[in-house]
Parts: C-alpha cells; structure tokens; sequence
C-alpha cells in the first residue's frame, strides 16, 4: 500500500480550526464506523449559546449518528459575563468559542446568523424591529440550505411562554425558514451561490420542564436519550454536562446526569412524528454495496490493528464517491486515524505583521504499524519520504497581507445595534472566519487522493501547562490602542488621553495622530514613534481640548507610516478554556462633555464578576482601592469616603457573608456603600443591606424609557448634581435589571419606570440612612452605562456616592 502526500502551497480555504490533525483512538474510530452507514441530518434552533439542549445534540450526534448542528441566532452578545469584564462584541467572542468548544465535546457543528445579542427583549416583535426578521431569517434560509436538514428542531416556542423575545423570534424564525428554504422564489440570489432549495420533513419543539416550565405533556413524542455509549464510556447526560460547562462566561457548569432521561417534542409543521423524529425519512445509505462492505468493515474491525481496515475503507471511498449525502468528511478522518497520521501546521512567533516573511514548518508522522504502508510527502518538487513513527518536518515561508489581519469577518464594518454587516454571502454561518491563512495537505494513498486545510498554530511549551496551540494573529504594523471606548470632559475642561503604540514587526518608523472634528484641538499635533524591535511600544500622550460648544464629539487616530495609513487599536482576551483572543478594533473612542461635581473622592472597590465601573470613576477624578474581603475585614475602612460592589458581589464571593457586618458598622459610622445589582438566584448571602428587601427577575430593557421622580427633592437628586430628566438620555442597552421587590419601609425609592404597557416600577434605586452614613442598592445598569461615556448616568453616580449635606 502506497501512501504520497503533496504539501501545497498556503492558500485561503475554508478553516474549521483544530490545533492540529483530530486524532481518534480506536474506540473512537470504531464509533465513527457505526456512524458511516447513516446519512440523516438534524439542525437544532434557538436564540444564543447555552439556550442549546447539549443532551439532545449528543445523542442525535453519538448515538443516532446523524449530522447534527446548532443554529445559534447570536452569539449571546448582549449577555452578563461572569469571569471577567468583557462587554458586548468581546463577550460575543467569548462565548462564540464556548459554543464551539462545546461542540468538542458533544460531536454537533455551530453556525449562527448576523444577528446581534441587544440585551433582554421582552416581545418577539421588539426583537424583530431591532434585528431586521427578513435578513436575520434569509440567513437561516442559508444555513438550512447549505446543511440540508431532515428535521428541525426549536429549544422554544413562539409566544410568551419562551421568556425572552430573542427566544420566541428564533422559533417564528425557524418555523419560517422551515416552509422558505423549500421555495427557489424565495431568497432566489442564494442559489447563484452554490445551494439548492431545500425541504425538511418536519420541525418540531424540544419542549423542556425547568424553571418552573413545565411545557411537556403525555401526547407528545418521546425519546430516552440518557443511553450509556460504551464506546466513549459515558452517558449521553454526562457528555452534555460536559459540553455545557464550558458556557463558563454565563455560570453554566454542571453535574454529569446518569441514567435514562426523557426529551420530549411538539410538532409545529410537515408531516408529523409518531414513533421515532426521523419517521417517513431514510436515515441510512440506501447503495446495498456500501451496506454491505460496512457491514465487513465492522464486523472485521480490529481495536489492537486498525490499519487493518484500511483497504476495505479505501474500497469504501471509491464505490461512495458518487453518493451524495454519504458521509465523505468522516470516511476519509477514519482512514487517516486508521493509518495513525498527524499533521500540524506551526510558526516560532505568536505574530507576524502584514508583509512580513512568515516561516511555516509542517510536521507530519504516521504511526499505522502496517507493513504495506509507505508515505511520500512532497513539497513543490521536493520529496520527502517517510518512515513509520519517524517525525518528518517540511519548511517553506508565506507572506501575509493586509486581508489577512486577524479580524472576525462580522466585525470589520461598523454595525447598527441590531446585527452585524456580512458582505459576502458565502460567509454567513460559520463560527469563525471562513477564509484565512492555511497549510493545503494533500494525501494520495493507492491513488484515491484526500485534501484537507490546516489552521496556522504558535505552538509552545508551557512550564506549567505543558505544550500549549494559539491561533496565528496577522497584526497591523503597528497598533494604536485608546484606554478606553468613551472619555469625559468635565465643565468643558481639557483632559489628557493615553495612546498605547505597539509594534508587530521590525525597524518601523511614523507617527500617530488624532482626528477630531472642527473646533476641537489635539495638543501635540501628533507624535512620532520609531521601533526598531518587534513587541516594542511607546505611550503618547495627547491634550484634547473641547470646543466649548459641541456636548459630544468622535476621537479616531491615524497611523502613519510613509504613504501607509492604519487605524487598528488591539485587544486581548485571554481565558484558559478558550484559544486566545486577538482583536483589532478601529482606533475610535466617544468624547463626551459633561457638568459633573464629585463629592468624597477615596472609593473602596469590592469586584464582583467583572466590570468596568472603577476604570470609569478613575478617570473622573475618583482615587480608587480595589480591596478584598480580607482586607475589609482587617483594615480601618473610615479612611474611604464610599465603598462600592462590583456587580454580582453576592453571586460570586464567598464571603459575602462574613463582611456583612463590618459593612453595616462602616455605614453607621457615617460612610457610603453602594451595592450595584444581583441576581436573583445563585446568592452567597440575603444580607444586602441594613434593611430587607428581596431580588426578582424584573427588569426595564427599554433604554430610552420614561424616569419618573417618586422624590424630586431628595438629596441624590439634587447634591452634588442636579438630576433632570436629561441625565436619562442616551443610556444603552437598559435601564436596569434584577430589580428589588418587598422593599422594607426605611428604604427610600426616588425613581420609578417601566417598559411600554407594564406597569411602574420602583425597584431600581433603594437608598437608606443608617446610623450616621447612606446605604444604597442600585439595580440600574451603571455598569453599561459609565464606561459607554453617558454623562447622565455619571452625575447621579457620583450623587450616590457624595455623602448627604
């Protein structure tokens, strides 16, 4: 048996990342053996990551083995993050990794639309207004086309019962896409693209009994998927705790389930299920050749040898080559887990910057013990034989270009609130960016050829995490990062601005200058940097000055170098459980001008599950102290004028228990705490404040809503700021959420709202004097609000912190 593989040149293919060549061990191979003979396809629908039922993809994907995806509407955007201060796109991209390492692990594909997470939406039809239905539903059309789906299955249903109207929109949405991807009239440019109208049998609701929901009921269809697979020694229901652990940015870990576990689905539309989701289709490879040669495959398969499979599965791949819903893509990963091959594609360098010479080594070993096995890797003209369980190693450069900076391809044009800009029609879908930098392989094995695109990796060996794979970042020349998104410029006065100048490559010289609009003045002009090293960097410091008439105004900077302009600031994300994050945002922060008095300016901070809300009052004058709850407990703490909790405090510390009382004595000896919003359920400890009160899942999503003043002469309406209805302007995403209910009596409330047609609330802002000092309990979203630079929302801050007069 004659094996030759031809390294081609680095092209720009499709890349479904992995580290390197996924290598199965036999158990697996057998598993993936039993999966040849189906052909059947399922797409499962709902609105964001962790809304998925990972059993269910599971079973379908490692039992049934039919082709199974997740179709996640966004990708959870707008959410709260629990493990750091991640917001909006950045919280997206972490959770769009947490999606697709969950996939790892319960064996289903991700795609996902262009629409954007805005938050908690309380209707279907607020959803719709936001997203734009006909395009976030064209993209559905797409994926359903290009997958090919027997059955659709929702997580939610269509009205009120689903809690959420992103989760209600992505059950019309799908039962829409369901009747139009069956229609060439409509969406007919996606058939220029490469797909064909497609027609699912049915789609069907994954009804589901938690939270107090119990929509399952005795005539519906039911299905154990709580199966022991002895191949991978687990239980469905412990595959999906695993899986769904990874939703770490939402809290999401979970204990493995064992034994029988029941799903149950409602039929929305096609022709209705009785006994099995798959009734009325042919699940299974109808050519009796290939059933029959599977069947030899299987019964003659040999854990201790499986290359011995190998001329019976090459066998296979020549009498399927025609069929066109056979499994290609797992035919040919069993045949080079069976030959035991590996490949990877690596760089010395993290980064390279566009122009640069990039060197790439491929390595290449197969380990098949197979005496009939022989392998010829070629690279151009140049062989390179190869021994079994001997290491060869290819080497040739690449050049990158400006195309190639690492961007997320949803995130290279400014984008309405609502969803992403997606030029390219080909592009909608994927998890990742569907064209980037990859080493080609190509594999002849007696003469039946097999290609495949390997992602570029910085591999490395770690001294406590052993060898370590992060994706190669393509890098501007040199970067311009601002500190923040959004600058205040208090009473018209100037203010410093920090640029961070970082260089990816070497000998690189030019300079950064800011570009404000008429009226406004940057002092110095600009300032040059020259690097002579890659990883060099230099802060530039810039007076900006206000007009004296505009209330706000956009900052952007220029990097000039010669005749080449950038733009790019950067941003990294960092997290164990995910492949490091490499972002290269355009340059460009909000300036703000705002009449804003501080009162007290020592600040405690106490993090919570992360924000950005100590940055923000730092940059207004604040001097800020992050404490522990250790030293709470053993400093002096009249030295603070305020002490602030950082949002979710009580969800995420353990000991919020034990500073209770430091806490309530700090205030009765005349200090200020401010604890910024909960939630409900999760709590560490009920003692919040000097007085009872209790968290509900009641919220304002509107951001524009109506404030009404419940105390108009209340000190935190008037001192040091006068709060007008004006305050309340340009607020993003919400007003707040997890409000407070059962409100004892000494707690004062001054601000009441409510989204359109519910009625008043009065939970969002609680205030108490106690003792000599001001406890305050605030559900209102600050944390959006101060680092997004609204004026408003940093008056009445600095009002709740400012002691009363």
């Amino acid at each position: 048996m004659n094996i030759r593989i031809f390294f081609l040149a680095v092209s720009l293919l499709p890349c479904f990342v992995k580290a390197q060549m996924q290598q199965l061990n036999a158990a697996e191979i057998a598993q993936g053996l039993s999966g040849l003979s189906v052909k059947g396809s399922v797409l499962y629908i709902a609105a964001h990551p962790d809304d998925e039922n990972t059993r269910l993809l599971a079973y379908l994907a490692k039992e049934a083995n039919v082709k199974t995806a997740y179709l996640s509407l966004t990708r959870g955007d707008g959410g709260q993050n629990l493990i750091g201060n991640e917001q909006a796109e950045l919280l997206g991209q972490i959770r769009t990794q947490e999606l697709l390492a969950a996939r790892k692990v319960d064996g289903a594909r991700q795609f996902f639309t262009r629409a954007n997470d805005f938050g908690f939406s309380k209707t279907s039809v607020e959803t719709f207004n936001i997203w734009g239905k006909e395009q976030i539903l064209a993209d559905a059309v797409w994926v359903i086309r290009k997958f090919r789906p027997d059955v659709i299955i929702t997580r939610f249903p269509e009205d009120s019962r689903a809690g959420h109207g992103h989760h209600a929109a992505s059950a019309i949405i799908a039962r829409e896409a369901f009747v139009a991807a069956a229609d060439p009239k409509r969406y007919p440019e996606q058939l220029e693209k490469g797909v064909e109208a497609w027609q699912a049998k049915r789609i069907l609701w994954n009804t589901y009994n938690f939270g107090g929901n119990n929509t399952t009921a005795s005539d519906q269809l039911r299905i154990d998927v709580g199966g022991y697979n002895p191949f991978l020694g687990r239980n469905y229901g412990e595959i999906a705790a695993i899986s769904r652990t990874n939703h770490k940015s939402q809290g999401f870990g979970s204990a493995l389930q064992r034994g029988e576990a029941f799903e149950y689905f409602s039929h929305t539309a096609g022709e209705p299920a009785k006994s099995s989701l798959f009734d009325g289709v042919n699940i299974y490879v109808a050519n009796a050749a290939i059933t029959k040669l599977l069947a030899d495959i299987q019964a003659n398969y040999q854990l201790k040898q499986p290359a011995a499979s190998l001329p019976a599965l090459l066998k296979l791949k020549k009498i399927a080559a025609h069929e066109k819903d056979f499994n290609h893509q797992l035919l040919e990963e069993l045949i080079m887990a069976c030959a035991g091959l590996w490949v990877e594609a690596i760089v010395p360098e993290s980064s390279y910057a566009v122009g640069d010479s990039i060197p790439v080594s491929i390595n290449t070993i197969y380990r098949a013990n197979f005496a009939q096995l022989k392998i010829v890797a070629q690279i151009g003209n140049q062989s390179l034989p190869m021994k079994d369980n001997k290491l060869s190693t290819a080497k040739y450069a690449i050049k990158a270009g400006q195309a190639d900076i690492t961007q997320p391809y949803y995130l290279k044009k400014e984008h309405p609130i609502g969803y992403y800009i997606i030029d390219k029609q080909e592009e909608v879908g994927y998890p990742e960016n569907p064209n980037g930098l990859t080493a080609k392989v190509k594999f002849e094995l007696n003469g039946e050829t097999f290609s495949m695109s390997l992602p570029i990796f910085y591999k490395s060996t770690d001294p406590i995490k052993g060898e370590q794979y992060q994706p190669l970042v393509i890098a501007p020349k040199v970067t311009a990062t601002l500190s923040d998104q959004a600058y205040l410029f208090i009473n018209n006065q100037p203010r410093t601005i920090e640029v961070s100048l970082k260089s990816f490559t070497k000998n690189v010289a030019g300079e950064v200058v800011p570009v404000l609009p008429a009226g406004w003045k940057a002092s110095p002009a600009k300032i040059a940097f020259n690097f002579s090293q890659k990883g060099d960097g230099q802060v530039a410091i810039f007076n900006i000055l206000p007009d004296g008439n505009s209330a706000s105004a956009k900052l952007s900077l220029d990097v000039n170098i010669g005749a080449e302009v950038a733009h790019k600031g950067l941003r990294t994300i960092r997290y164990d459980h995910i492949p490091n994050i490499n972002l290269f945002p355009t340059a460009t922060a909000r300036l703000e001008v705002a009449d804003l008095k501080i009162g007290g300016k020592r600040i405690a901070y106490l993090d919570g599950a992360g924000d950005l809300v100590a940055n923000a009052l730092q940059q207004v004058g604040y001097e800020v102290s992050h404490l522990n709850t250790s030293q709470i407990l053993l400093n002096d703490l009249s030295a603070y004028d305020a002490i602030v909790t950082g949002v979710r405090f009580f969800n995420v510390n353990e000991e919020a228990k034990a500073i209770y009382q430091k806490l309530m004595d700090y205030v009765k000896n005349g200090g200020v705490l401010l604890e910024q919003y909960n939630v409900n359920n999760g709590l560490k400890s009920m003692n919040f404040g000097p007085y009872p009160f209790n968290l509900v899942n009641k919220r304002v999503t509107e951001e524009e809503a109506k404030v009404t003043f419940m105390k108009p002469e209340h000190a935190v309406l008037n001192y040091p700021n006068k709060i007008t209805e004006k305050d309340f302007a340009n607020w993003v995403q919400e007003r707040g959420l997890y409000f407070a209910e059962n409100i004892d009596p000494k707690y004062q409330t001054v601000l009441s709202m409510n989204d359109t047609g519910e009625a008043p609330n009065e939970g969002s802002l609680l205030i108490a004097d106690y003792g000599k000092g001001k406890f305050v309990y605030t559900s209102l979203a600050f944390f959006r609000q101060l680092p997004a630079g609204v004026p408003g929302a940093y008056r009445l801050f600095a009002n709740l912190l400012a002691k009363s007069l």
